[in-house]
């Protein structure tokens, strides 16, 4: 099965519930007018996209149909999808890891997926060829470790571990040591889940950034948001924590072939400007591919 396929399937009750009640506004199609546009406002809204979101994509549909003409229902779909798409094209969706080593620190709360994407993401660098080695920086928890080394192994990436309550920050500093002695091209940095009110967390976190600014300066680097698609808007208050915390550069979104709030990334880009990087949509170690903004747009209108 082709990746578009597995995302169409992942997707599919999130596309029930966009087609549900974007159609129902279609089915009593009689003319483009602003009953019309209302209608469609509101159905977006419902469809976990977001208030602003909704209305910046309705006021562009809108001045699109003015200067185009548009009276027919197909052409004011087409449109509705090209407003989506040109809102999540917000940024390269490559991750630039030019450097020899680059680093990727992955952050997010518990739960989220953040352990499963690692080793989905150490697999796809390795098979492109790439020495990947795996800090396992979040001390806190045993199972955490534990469960990362198995995907880590998967993935055939190598793993930098301590016992349970190790300060994260040393566990990161002797990964990048072993990365530079392995001649490995990317250090994948592991981290605690962090709730925005958990103040020694987000502490951690930075005790982590600086270590890696301070012992690779010149190395590419890239902070992942895992977000899980099935909390819908909460997402969004997620990713503006973690923005006052860290520079984030991509977002990384699981679970989506589990729930029907996958409108819900249309509005997290568009509020936070950062691009989607990857999209995991089942659980097995190839279930994760680039984030396509066009595949995305036709699985789910």
């Amino acid at each position: 099965m082709g990746f578009f396929d597995k995302l169409k399937q992942g997707l599919n009750k999130t596309k029930e519930s966009f087609n549900e009640k974007i159609n129902g506004v279609f089915s009593n199609f009689r003319k483009v007018d602003e009953d019309f546009l209302d209608e469609l406002e509101e159905a977006l809204i419902m469809s976990d996209v977001g208030m602003d979101t909704s209305v910046k994509i309705i006021n562009s549909l809108r001045d699109r149909i003015k200067k185009e003409n548009i009276k027919d229902e197909e052409d004011v779909k087409r449109v509705l999808r090209e407003e989506m798409k040109k809102i999540l094209d917000v940024a390269d969706v490559s991750l630039h890891l030019n450097t020899k080593p680059s680093v990727i620190l992955v952050v997010g709360v518990n739960g989220v997926g953040k352990t499963t994407s690692i080793g989905k993401i150490a697999n796809r660098l390795a098979k492109d060829g790439k020495k990947v080695v795996v800090a396992a920086a979040d001390t806190f928890r045993a199972a955490a470790v534990e469960q990362l080394e198995i995907w880590a192994q998967r993935a055939g990436a190598d793993i930098v571990k301590r016992e349970e309550g190790v300060d994260p920050a040393s566990v990161v500093y002797d990964a990048i040591k072993i990365t530079r002695e392995k001649g490995a091209d990317v250090l994948i940095v592991d981290t605690a889940g962090r709730l925005h009110n958990k103040k020694y967390l987000m502490d951690e976190l930075n005790k982590i950034q600086k270590v890696i600014n301070k012992e690779m300066p010149e190395a590419d680097k890239e902070v992942l948001l895992v977000i899980d698609g099935t909390t819908g808007q909460n997402a969004i208050s997620q990713v503006k924590a973690f923005k006052e915390e860290a520079d984030i550069t991509g977002l990384v979104l699981t679970k989506l072939d589990g729930t029907a709030k996958g409108g819900v990334v249309i509005g997290i880009v568009e509020e936070n400007k950062i691009p989607v990087k990857f999209i995991g949509v089942g659980e097995q170690i190839d279930d994760m591919e680039v984030f396509n903004s066009e595949d995305f747009v036709k699985a789910i209108i």
